[in-house]
């Protein structure tokens, strides 16, 4: 008899918890006002994630990285291999997942082994850098943004040395943000967030 695979269980918060700090809806950059409460192991709970996917009553956390190297920006086009199914196809500026069950330790230090586990899954990254945690991503308009809520931290890399390790992750390459804000309705939406607000002079 096969083995089913084992349950994955993924970092949430409430979501009512989420709007007792601030609703919003696109970015917003007040990184410490969220952070300190989201990351808070009183307020979060694992649940497995075939059944967060579908439950708009929590938000998964999810790290959502940026590279940038000499001002240019790292996108690439989600192959049919990832894991959401809702973002096939589409070009994208983020690299990131799901914080595990799985990932040791607690609270924000979880959280940041996680995303660095995410990462090295996802791309080879043989530069050395300066990371930045600049913001949060909330899209209540979409099925797969009313049930994530995404953390943007931003890489400055000394060097372009990136590539993909997923066969998911197609068509890499770094371009200015001018070209990619003129291509913005290829991206998903959380990488149009971030492209319009970080680089586009949205507020």
């Amino acid at each position: 008899m096969t083995t089913p695979p084992p349950v994955e269980h993924v970092l949430c918060v409430p979501t009512p918890l989420f709007h007792g700090i601030g609703h919003f809806q696109g970015f917003t950059p007040d990184v410490d006002r969220y952070l300190k409460v989201l990351l808070d192991p009183a307020h979060t709970l694992f649940l497995p994630r075939s059944s967060a996917e579908d439950d708009p009553t929590h938000k998964q956390l999810i790290p959502y990285c940026l590279f940038r190297c000499n001002g240019e920006i790292l996108s690439y086009r989600r192959g049919k291999a990832g894991g959401e199914g809702r973002l096939h196809s589409k070009r994208s500026v983020g690299i990131g997942g799901h914080i595990s069950s799985t990932d040791r330790l607690t609270g924000d230090r979880r959280y940041l082994e996680a995303m660095h586990r995410e990462i090295d899954e996802e791309i080879f990254l043989d530069s050395a850098f300066h990371d930045e945690c600049v913001g949060l991503i909330n899209d209540d308009e979409s099925p797969v943004g009313r049930v994530h809520l995404g953390i943007v931290h931003i890489f400055d890399l000394e060097s372009a040395k990136v590539r993909p390790r997923e066969e998911s992750i197609l068509e890499t390459e770094f371009a200015p943000p001018e070209k990619l804000l003129a291509e913005l309705d290829q991206f998903e939406t959380w990488s149009q967030i971030c492209l319009q607000h970080l680089f586009g002079g949205k507020s």
